[in-house]
């Protein structure tokens, strides 16, 4: 884990005035429900997954490209006694080339991400502030700081940490959870 990515700003994470603000985001104290710091994964294993399905995909697309193509020019030379299908199936194969080297890429971006250990402050609606820091225990230490002002109006503060920005397609930010019905809800179904 160590240090931040390269891709990660400092920030500045401030209390004032009942706000939490991080960075040039605005957060109201009432309005949080969650803060609490965990390691964001990169998603190896669904990228890995992708790459495959993508790969088979696409080469069953090119197979079957080509030999309708061997199919149309075999019924053209016989019609015509002349060959017009070698330029399509180049094309095909130089398509299919592209697109291993593009799902090549969108894989290695996750592959070649680093874990973090963040700080992820969550509101009553869809936002999520996350931040990290070169020290995993300043992190802990700002998730009580945060807290104590939640219930301390006068509470103001300022530091210095570094924000980061993660694309949900690369990295994992834990379990979802779907939940129907109000009673006898226990336990975790994985899939």
């Amino acid at each position: 884990m160590g240090a931040p990515s390269p891709f990660a700003r400092a920030v500045d994470l401030r209390i004032s005035k009942r706000l939490l603000w991080v960075g040039p985001a605005a957060y109201p104290l009432e309005n949080i429900v969650r803060v609490f710091t965990f390691v964001l994964r990169p998603r190896r294993k669904e990228a890995i997954a992708l790459f495959c399905k993508r790969v088979a995909l696409m080469l069953v697309m090119a197979v079957g490209l080509t030999v309708l193509i061997l199919l149309v020019d075999g019924v053209a030379t016989l019609s015509r006694g002349e060959s017009g299908g070698g330029p399509f199936i180049f094309f095909v194969w130089l398509g299919a080339a592209g697109s291993l080297a593009y799902f090549l890429l969108d894989m290695t971006k996750v592959l070649a991400a680093r874990e973090h250990f963040v700080l992820a402050v969550e509101t009553s609606g869809l936002s999520t502030a996350m931040v990290t820091s070169h020290d995993p225990n300043h992190l802990i230490e700002l998730v009580g700081r945060i807290t104590h002002a939640i219930d301390h109006p006068e509470a103001e503060f300022t530091v210095r940490v570094e924000g980061i920005s993660a694309s949900p397609h690369i990295y994992h930010y834990g379990d979802n959870v779907n939940m129907y019905g109000g009673s006898g809800n226990v336990g975790i179904a994985n899939s």
